[in-house]
């Protein structure tokens, strides 16, 4: 599949693994793809992100990416339904932290300080991702997938990217307007 990747998707895909390693997780997750498509300049997704103001806002998404590893992996929407059981996440959040140091429920992180080398895998959730962007392209009717049906395929997918990003104004309606329907087709 990666031979049908345009250069920025390629450079995508390499700048999620680079978040995985400095995040020192153990596997790519979709929101490293995210911060990847945040990092690049002069691009299909690049250029949506900047029409649609995320420019202003790169930093805010950042902050809330790892505002989201600190509470577990656990979206806005997760900790709003605990909410409504009488779970509060920012304090347990605290309480962990307080009894075992700041970040200690961020998803991914290791605690020996020692980098893990070796090849890094992706989660299922990044594979669906790039699956996703796969028939996203063919949907649109294009040969090659570029950073542009990476960024389309995370504001469709339910989960942290898609809510951080349709917080700040992203949906897949919105980018499908900035980037031109490709062909008409939906590719939900």
């Amino acid at each position: 599949m990666f031979e049908r990747f345009t250069k920025d998707a390629r450079a995508v895909v390499q700048g999620a693994v680079e978040h995985a390693e400095e995040a020192r997780a153990g596997t790519v997750e979709p929101e490293h793809l995210l911060l990847a498509l945040l990092d690049r300049e002069s691009s299909r997704a690049s250029f949506a992100l900047a029409a649609l103001g995320v420019d202003e806002h790169r930093d805010a998404v950042r902050r809330e990416l790892r505002e989201v590893r600190r509470r577990a992996g656990l979206s806005q929407a997760e900790t709003e339904a605990l909410a409504g059981l009488g779970i509060d996440v920012s304090e347990i959040v605290a309480r962990v932290e307080e009894a075992h140091g700041a970040g200690a429920m961020s998803v991914g992180d290791r605690k020996s300080g020692r980098r893990w080398s070796g090849h890094r895998s992706f989660s299922r959730g990044a594979k669906e991702v790039l699956e996703k962007a796969l028939r996203v392209a063919v949907a649109r009717r294009e040969r090659h997938i570029g950073d542009e049906h990476i960024l389309l395929a995370l504001a469709v997918r339910p989960g942290v990217p898609a809510e951080v990003l349709a917080d700040h104004g992203v949906t897949h309606e919105s980018l499908t307007r900035v980037l031109g329907d490709g062909g008409g087709q939906a590719c939900a």
